[in-house]
């Protein structure tokens, strides 16, 4: 869960093909043809968009139908990599009644069709030949755009390594709290009615100490401001002990980018802002530090996690570079996804399969994701400076498709 809101950077133009697409526009799903501009009745009804700024549009989601040889590279991926991130998802599929829609819509297929193809991916042979024909054989692949073009921007997140201890002592005197027990009945950190929880502000302050809510202490406030950001970690513990953390809830404030605060003070140009640069301001301005993270309101709370990796919002354990945060009102969990960017260090094409398994504040819109890049320093490199222009396709079941 990554606030990717501090390294937004600018969409491209792009023109969108006549096709036969998926519009999602105004709260309502339906299918329509592009030769005309009245859709077609509508399917099925999604949660109300939020409200718009006078004179613009709502968001929508438009699906044009591709062939596996339109996807750049497609032969080239890992696609072993890709189906044991869907494995992931599958029990998730498992738990619904068949005939429940996937997402908003039945356009991407009933669960009863998930867990058929489900039940065929626990079954292919190992290796990436296998694995693509596995996809080729359920899925068909469309092209995703907004209405407008089918450019996006995609960013990064990742999971930190911090230092702790269970105890505070001079040196490890940052909390890291746990979920208070008053917004336990708002199942994702306040989504209850009632009082918010105090203030980032508040909190450092004291408002909750006293409380035995410390789930551990860690050495550097920057560190644990930077944890919220990305919403799981790996704590390395004074007395050798590895743990995992992750998200439990918030306090139920706006979440502010101090990334935007510093574009506009003019601190840093907005084409130079990424994670490491938000760091190294904050690292020479100790005088300031404080009072910048500060306004942001919004703060995170943990719990300790266990398993293969830290879980999404599907409640899946994530998949370094295969695991991607999407947008649920458009992209539901669970679907395979054909990514088609950069990568911001190599400077070369990121084309990739990965599983829609994750969601974030700032994950916003049809064509906007946000890549799990794993554990770490290196992956941290990346997701720091990752706010590539892009685009993808979704993988529809072929049994969803042939029933619409």
């Amino acid at each position: 869960m990554f606030e990717a809101s501090e390294f937004m950077g600018v969409r491209a133009a792009g023109v969108k093909s006549a096709c036969i697409t998926l519009s999602v526009l105004f709260g309502t799903l339906a299918l329509a043809s592009c030769s005309s501009s009245d859709h077609a009745t509508s399917r099925s009804l999604v949660s109300a968009p939020a409200p718009q700024a006078p004179g613009t549009l709502p968001p929508r989601l438009d699906l044009s139908p591709a062939r596996f040889v339109d996807l750049p590279d497609w032969r080239n991926d890992q696609h072993a990599e890709a189906l044991a991130a869907l494995k992931r998802s599958c029990p998730k599929f498992s738990k619904q009644n068949p005939a429940q829609p996937v997402g908003s819509a039945f356009t991407f297929g009933r669960a009863g069709q998930w867990q058929e193809l489900c039940a065929a991916a626990f079954l292919v042979p190992a290796g990436n030949g296998p694995a693509r024909a596995f996809f080729e054989r359920w899925f068909v692949p469309y092209r995703a755009h907004d209405g407008v073009d089918d450019m996006g921007l995609f960013t990064g997140y990742y999971e930190p390594v911090l230092r702790g201890s269970w105890v505070r002592t001079s040196r490890y005197a940052v909390p890291i709290y746990r979920l208070p027990p008053e917004a336990a009945a708002g199942a994702a950190g306040r989504k209850s009615s009632g009082p918010a929880l105090p203030s980032r502000a508040q909190i450092d302050r004291g408002a909750l100490s006293g409380r035995g809510l410390e789930l551990l202490w860690i050495d550097d406030p920057v560190d644990a401001f930077f944890l919220h950001i990305q919403g799981s970690g790996i704590v390395q513990m004074q007395d050798g002990a590895l743990v995992r953390i992750g998200f439990a809830g918030k306090n139920g404030h706006p979440y502010v980018p101090i990334g935007a605060e510093l574009i506009q003070r003019g601190e840093i140009a907005r084409e130079d802002m990424s994670m490491q640069a938000i760091r190294t301001w904050l690292a020479g301005h100790p005088g300031e530090s404080t009072r910048l993270m500060q306004s942001n309101p919004s703060y995170v709370f943990f719990d300790f996690v266990s398993g293969d990796g830290p879980k999404g919002a599907q409640g899946v354990a994530l998949t370094a570079g295969r695991s991607m945060a999407v947008d649920p009102q458009f992209v539901p969990y669970g679907v395979p996804l054909w990514l088609d960017t950069s990568d911001p260090i190599a400077n070369q094409p990121m084309r990739r399969l990965v599983v829609a398994q994750d969601t974030g504040g700032a994950i916003r819109g049809p064509v906007r994701g946000d890549l799990f890049c794993g554990s770490g320093a290196t992956a941290g490199a990346t997701a720091g400076l990752m706010k590539q222009e892009g685009r993808w396709y979704l993988l529809l079941p072929k049994a969803a498709v042939a029933a619409s």
